[in-house]
């Protein structure tokens, strides 16, 4: 249980590094407004479909396919529980700074943050099953996520869900796994390339806003705190509960597990940014649940790999 701990404490700790480089590069005005927001793009349109197409290039086998069928429900439930807790708990009469919070309850950096440690602590089974929660993520991020943020059910269109890159990532990824596909090199290498961006350049974005931030208002606000603790420790253990007295155990609960108790998710800023709601407040989730996931996350993902 100690070596999980520091585990995942040290992947905690080089997110840190990252935001801190995101700082370094805002203070110098290396990034500004606008490099943020491409940098943000280009995460949510070149990098993140990339991941998927990453983590599902492996040989197709039975079992795994069973495990990736139960692995998806178990994530789809989280999400569903998640939605319920955020929708129950959090409350603000500021319309979109409740909308910010409740993005910030739901959607964990399941994705930034989680795979590396799913894949040190797991292996590249680990890995896999971290690539379903990702790809469910994406499903109910470009879905659900989409039309909260906005305020705009318009956007949730077949059309825009056929050719939304996360969608199209997910559906290739498990083509390519299902009928076992080895794309050349010319094309695995490039798409490798991208995914490694997949944690770096949103902790630059992150960063950015930090740098812009009032520290001192966020740890005033209780609101931020009642969102925190929903995400970093109602969620996860209450998922961890549901998903074992359903009989779930080993790599899938605990790779579901890593990816339910991480912080919030990166793309709470992006998105924020993008649809002008209240990236202050997105920033000062980001930045206070990635601090306090240091304790939280690394004695839930140790207990688990103990109880699994």
């Amino acid at each position: 249980m100690l070596q999980s701990f520091l585990t995942v404490g040290q992947q905690v700790v080089i997110i840190f590094i990252l935001i801190a480089v995101g700082c370094v590069c805002a203070k110098a005005k290396i990034i500004n407004e606008i490099g943020a927001r491409c940098l943000t793009n280009i995460v949510l349109y070149a990098v993140t479909p990339c991941v998927m197409l990453d983590v599902f290039q492996r040989d197709f086998d039975t079992s795994m396919l069973t495990g990736l069928g139960i692995s998806a429900a178990a994530a789809v439930g989280v999400h569903l529980l998640s939605i319920f807790i955020a929708r129950i708990c959090i409350h603000d009469k500021d319309k979109s700074r409740n909308v910010v919070l409740r993005f910030a309850v739901i959607f964990s950096n399941c994705g930034f943050m989680c795979l590396p440690l799913e894949r040190a602590l797991l292996g590249d089974d680990g890995a896999f099953y971290g690539g379903i929660f990702i790809a469910v993520f994406n499903i109910m991020l470009w879905t659900y996520g989409l039309v909260l943020m906005s305020g705009n059910t318009s956007l949730l269109s077949i059309k825009n869900l056929a050719f939304n890159p996360g969608i199209i990532g997910v559906l290739v990824g498990l083509v390519i796994f299902i009928f076992s596909i080895k794309p050349p090199e010319i094309i695995t290498t490039p798409i490798e390339l991208l995914s490694n961006l997949n944690t770096p350049l949103p902790m630059l974005v992150i960063g950015y806003h930090l740098y812009k931030s009032n520290l001192k208002e966020a740890l005033r606000d209780k609101k931020a705190y009642l969102a925190i603790a929903l995400r970093l420790v109602a969620v996860p253990l209450i998922s961890l509960g549901a998903l074992y007295l359903c009989g779930l155990r080993g790599t899938v609960l605990t790779a579901t597990v890593i990816a339910a108790s991480a912080p919030t998710a990166a793309t709470t800023t992006m998105f924020a940014s993008r649809f002008d709601r209240q990236v202050q407040t997105s920033v000062n989730l980001v930045s206070l649940s990635t601090i306090f996931s240091i304790i939280t996350m690394s004695l839930i993902v140790a207990f688990t790999l103990t109880i699994a």
